[in-house]
């Protein structure tokens, strides 16, 4: 079964302008090649510039860690979860994992369903924090948009929630105007976001 492809737009951050794109609500084979062949050594250069300057580990990029082969594996064939790419210029941008069977927590929204973003990445050259210039910019906000959706057409009004790695506490606060639920003792002390339904909404008309 193909993967459901709809248009989206984002920023070339060098002319500023529009540069089309294909969200597909699946991670397929070719996004993990481009994975594999292209994110993993434009990161690994990152990483070797950061050890040449003695950049201690810990400012490292905090998800260089990741194995987008392992994670997909470990949930293919399992309908709660979901995968979201994003692909322009003949290469995969982003990617997104999905999780259907967690539950909010937000003050009044507690206990009902949400859209939960395992894990969600831009590739390495869309990352201005790792030294660069960013190629695209938007990738992560149509991935979180992407999730927002989801939520609506599975009847969660617009409710998401993450475990945001420090590096990205602002874009969720700040950027998205999610609500920050604070450290997680049960997630590696990872600080909690939700989006509410109305916060979802307003972060739809943004």
């Amino acid at each position: 079964m193909s993967a459901e492809i709809s248009r989206i737009y984002l920023l070339d951050a060098a002319t500023g302008g529009a540069v089309e794109a294909e969200l597909r609500d699946a991670i397929e084979a070719e996004n993990l090649n481009d994975w594999q062949t292209k994110w993993q050594p434009a990161l690994l250069g990152v990483l070797q510039g950061l050890a040449r300057k003695g950049v201690p580990q810990a400012q490292w990029p905090q998800s260089w860690h990741w194995n987008w082969q392992e994670k997909t594996a470990r949930v293919s064939g399992l309908l709660a979860y979901k995968g979201f790419s994003i692909v322009a210029l003949g290469e995969t941008q982003g990617l997104a994992q999905i999780d259907l069977t967690k539950s909010a927590r937000i003050l009044g929204e507690a206990g009902k369903p949400i859209v939960y973003i395992d894990y969600l990445e831009a590739a390495p050259w869309n990352r201005p924090e790792l030294g660069g210039s960013a190629r695209l910019r938007g990738v992560g906000t149509a991935l979180i948009t992407a999730a927002v959706f989801l939520s609506l057409e599975e009847g969660f009004k617009g409710r998401i929630g993450l475990h945001s790695l420090p590096q990205a506490d602002t874009f969720y606060r700040d950027r998205c105007g999610m609500t920050d639920l604070g450290p997680d003792p049960d997630c590696q002390n990872l600080r909690y976001f939700e989006f509410t339904p109305g916060q979802a909404g307003t972060f739809l008309e943004e």
